[in-house]
């Protein structure tokens, strides 16, 4: 599994010119599943994203977590992330799991995120979304599951 991150003081996903999730102060999230990624891949991406320390103390210094400012989390599903752009030049997005075994490996990742106390926010799984975001910092993180 693959995620990249942006800290965001505010978010929003649009469908259908209707704001379907909406967050202030947290991270937006876009989740791209591969076809071999299992629910230990789930566990160690929650896990990372919800104590990653990328907010700032009183000092300034990145040392918060999403869990220690009381943050949400707007997540987004992006095949897309897997896209394999080595050859020609359309993408080839083989890697990435099919559409039934990828929204349930998301919506996995989605209620892992949830008991851990995260407010989740989600967007419309294979829908054409709007996604609007304010990124502060600009901080934007990668994490994947197979590099761990």
């Amino acid at each position: 599994m693959k995620a990249v991150l942006q800290r965001a003081i505010d978010a929003s996903v649009t469908v259908d010119s209707e704001v379907i999730g909406e967050i202030e102060n947290g991270f937006v999230l876009l989740v791209g599943v591969k076809h071999d990624d299992t629910e230990e891949d789930v566990e160690y991406l929650a896990n990372k994203i919800v104590h990653l320390r990328i907010f700032e103390d009183d000092e300034g210094k990145m040392n918060r977590s999403i869990l220690d400012v009381n943050g949400s989390i707007l997540s987004i599903s992006q095949f897309t992330l897997y896209a394999d752009t080595r050859k020609g030049r359309r993408p080839s997005f083989v890697k990435a799991a099919k559409p039934e075994y990828a929204n349930r490996m998301y919506e996995l990742l989605n209620e892992k995120l949830r008991q851990y106390g995260v407010k989740v926010e989600t967007g419309k799984f294979g829908a054409m979304m709007d996604v609007r975001l304010t990124n502060v910092g600009p901080v934007t993180i990668i994490i994947e599951s197979k590099e761990k």
